[in-house]
C-alpha cells in the first residue's frame, strides 16, 4: 500500500522554503559565489534545451563548435592549454583526473587532507595509495601544508607511484608550495594532480596565491560555483604538459559526468567567463579594497581574532588565500559552533563552516560594502559581550579536536576493503577493528577514516570529540554506529 501524506505546498515544499528563504535577509558567506544575487541569465527554463543542432555536445564536441569556443575562452583566461567544463562540480574532475593518471591497480600518492572524493576515485580503480600528511598548525586544530620534501622522499620510497595528488587552497585558504611539488614530481615525470577546487579566483588578482597552473601543475581542478559568480556544480579542469594522458582525461570526463549535461549550468560558466573577461579586472580591484577595510576593522577585536596571515612560512603554509575569513575563538569560551549559531540566529548572517576552535566564511567578488560591514558590527557586538561577559556560553572546547592529520595502519588496500563483508557496531567499541566504511567531516569532507584503515586509539578519540562538540559527521548509521570489516 502506498503511504499518502497531504502537502501544503502547491509549488513544492523544497521551492517554496527556497523562496522564503530568498525573501528573508540572511547575509550568505558561504557558497555558491554569486551570493544569490546579480543574475542576468533570465528564465532557466527559457534556455535548458538538450544537444539540438548548433548548439554542439560536450562529450563530442565539434571543431569550432560554441561549446569547444567557450572551453577555449576559458583556457586563454586560465592560461591553461586545454580546459573543461564540468557540470557534475569539482568531484566529476577529480574522479576523471585520477582515473586518467593511474590505472586500475596502480599507485598514488594521496595529501591525507583531500577531499573524499579522491579516494573514491582510488577505490574505484583499486589502487594502493601511500599518504602525504600536512603539518600541523597548533592552537586552531588546522593542518598547515605538505612539505615539498615529503613528496621527494615518498616518490623515491615508492618507485611505482604514478601520480601525486594534493589540495591547495585547503578549506581554511592554506596554500602548500606547488611550484616545488610540481618540481620534485616532473624530477621523476610523475603527473601532479592539484584539487584547487577553492581558488577559481586566483588568477584574477595579485592579492591572491599563485594558482596551481601557473605553477606548474599538470591537472587542475576548480570549483567555479564556490568563490565566482555561477551557479552550484559549475566547475572547469585544466590540463598542460605531457604528463598526463589527455585522451584517457576525456574519456573518463564522459563516465564520471551525465550524459544529458545541462546547458543551464554550461551557460553559467560560460556567463561567468564572459563576465570577468570584460569586467574582472576592475571588479576584482574593488573586491581586494573591500577585503581589505573588512581587515583591518577586526584588528580591534579582543576576543574572537580573524585569523591567517601569522601562518604563513609555518609548518608547511606556503601562501594563505585572504578572500577566506577564518575567524578564531580560541581566546574566549566558545567554540566555532557556537560563534557560527550566535552569526545565525541574532545576526541572520550564515558561514560556510564551523569547528571546534573558529568559523569560516567564504568571501568573493559579489560581497558588497554593506555585507562586509554587517559582518564586521556583528563580530565586534559579539567579542564586546565575550570580554564584559554578557554572552553566557558555558566552555565547550574539547580535547581530542585539535590533533594533527592522525596517521593511519591500513591493512587493507581501498579497493579490497570495500569488497569485504563488513558489520554495524557501537562506536565506543571498535577500537582497533578495521574500518568499513568512510568517516568524514562534511564540510569539509575529509576522512577521519577510510575503508580498510585499522581505527586507532587517536582516531576513536577524534570522533568521540566530534561527537560531543557537535560536529558534522558523516557515516555512522542512525544509530550512532560504525562500520567496521566482519572478523
Amino acid at each position: 500500500m502506498t503511504r499518502q501524506r497531504e502537502i501544503d505546498s502547491p509549488r513544492g515544499p523544497l521551492y517554496e522554503k527556497l523562496t522564503a528563504y530568498q525573501s528573508a535577509d540572511y547575509c550568505a558567506f558561504h557558497m555558491p559565489g554569486h551570493k544569490r544575487r546579480g543574475g542576468d541569465m533570465g528564465d532557466p527554463y527559457g534556455i535548458d534545451i538538450t544537444e539540438i543542432d548548433g548548439f554542439d555536445d560536450l562529450h563530442h564536441p565539434q571543431e569550432q563548435g560554441i561549446l569547444v569556443q567557450a572551453q577555449e575562452r576559458a583556457a586563454l583566461l586560465y592560461q591553461a592549454e586545454e580546459t573543461h567544463f564540468l557540470v557534475n562540480g569539482s568531484t566529476a574532475g577529480v574522479l576523471s583526473a585520477i582515473s586518467a593518471c593511474v590505472p586500475p591497480g596502480g599507485e598514488l600518492l594521496l595529501a591525507r587532507n583531500s577531499h573524499r572524493s579522491a579516494y573514491h576515485g582510488a577505490g574505484l580503480l583499486g589502487a594502493a595509495v601511500w599518504y602525504l600528511y600536512p603539518q600541523f598548525l597548533g592552537g586552531l586544530g588546522i593542518n598547515g601544508g605538505i612539505l615539498p620534501s615529503d613528496v621527494e622522499n615518498s616518490l623515491a620510497e615508492h618507485p611505482g607511484i604514478q601520480a601525486v595528488f594534493v589540495t591547495s587552497p585547503t578549506y581554511e585558504g592554506i596554500c602548500l608550495d606547488v611550484r616545488a611539488v610540481a618540481e620534485a614530481c616532473h624530477r621523476r615525470g610523475v603527473p601532479l594532480i592539484v584539487d584547487q577546487a577553492h581558488g577559481a579566483h586566483f588568477p584574477f588578482s595579485g592579492y591572491f596565491p599563485e594558482d596551481a597552473l601557473a605553477a606548474g601543475a599538470d591537472v587542475v581542478i576548480q570549483s567555479v560555483h564556490k568563490t565566482l559568480p555561477a551557479l552550484t556544480q559549475t566547475a572547469l579542469l585544466h590540463v598542460q604538459g605531457e604528463l598526463a594522458d589527455r585522451e584517457r582525461l576525456r574519456y573518463y570526463l564522459s563516465v564520471y559526468q551525465t550524459s544529458s549535461p545541462s546547458y543551464v549550468l554550461m551557460a553559467s560558466i560560460d556567463r561567468c567567463m564572459e563576465w570577468i573577461e570584460r569586467q574582472g579586472e576592475g571588479l576584482f580591484a574593488a573586491y581586494v579594497e573591500r577585503l581589505e577595510r573588512f581587515r583591518r576593522g577586526c584588528g580591534g577585536l579582543k576576543i574572537l581574532e580573524l585569523a591567517g596571515k601569522e601562518w604563513v612560512g609555518k609548518a608547511g603554509v606556503w601562501d594563505f588565500d585572504r578572500s577566506r575569513l577564518v575567524i578564531s575563538t580560541r581566546k574566549g569560551r566558545i567554540s566555532g559552533h557556537e560563534l557560527s549559531e550566535c552569526l545565525r540566529r541574532r545576526h541572520h548572517i550564515e558561514m560556510e563552516m564551523a569547528s571546534a576552535q573558529y568559523a569560516v566564511g567564504i568571501s568573493s567578488v559579489a560581497d558588497r560594502e554593506e555585507d562586509f560591514e554587517r559582518l564586521g558590527r556583528a563580530l565586534r557586538r559579539i567579542d564586546d559581550s565575550l570580554e564584559e561577559g554578557r554572552m553566557q556560553i558555558p566552555d565547550s572546547k574539547e580535547e581530542g579536536t585539535e590533533e594533527p592529520a592522525l596517521e593511519t595502519s591500513a591493512a587493507f588496500t581501498l579497493g579490497n576493503a570495500l569488497e569485504q563483508k563488513k558489520e554495524w557496531i557501537d562506536r565506543k567499541e571498535c577500537r582497533n577493528r578495521i574500518s568499513g566504511g568512510y568517516l568524514y567531516l562534511y564540510p569539509p569532507g575529509i576522512p577521519l577514516a577510510v575503508p580498510g584503515e585499522r581505527l586507532t586509539d587517536g582516531i576513536c578519540r577524534k570522533i568521540e570529540a566530534c561527537m560531543r562538540t557537535g560536529q558534522e559527521l558523516h557515516g555512522l548509521d542512525r544509530k550512532g554506529r560504525i562500520e567496521v570489516l566482519r572478523e
